[in-house]
């Protein structure tokens, strides 16, 4: 599990007038990949390899390969629309079970 930090919507508060928008963040199942894919290789990873690890995450999910859980909530499309509070925990998981190879 990698557990992220959600941006404020500071646009919803500018114009609701109300912090409380402001506590659920509308965002994409991309942005979300693209702070834990940062959190996983950490802030001071080089800028190539962190697009190089972007590409290839979306690539397999895009792929199907895997599919995204954030906060409980399963994903295969990465422009899908997920609402979050503060943080969000992500979990990468198979789509299929791969077999085991005995030597």
């Amino acid at each position: 599990m990698i557990r992220v930090k959600v941006p404020l919507d500071l646009h919803a508060v500018a114009i609701g007038g109300s912090g409380a928008f402001a506590l659920a963040t509308p965002l994409r199942v991309r942005d979300l990949v693209e702070f834990a894919v940062r959190e996983a290789i950490g802030l001071r990873a080089p800028q190539d390899k962190f697009a190089r690890s972007m590409h290839r995450t979306l690539a397999g999910l895009a792929a199907g390969d895997y599919i995204v859980d954030v906060n409980g909530r399963t994903f295969a499309d990465p422009d899908a629309i997920v609402v979050c509070e503060q943080t969000a925990d992500v979990r990468f998981f198979l789509a299929r079970r791969r077999a085991l190879h005995r030597i």
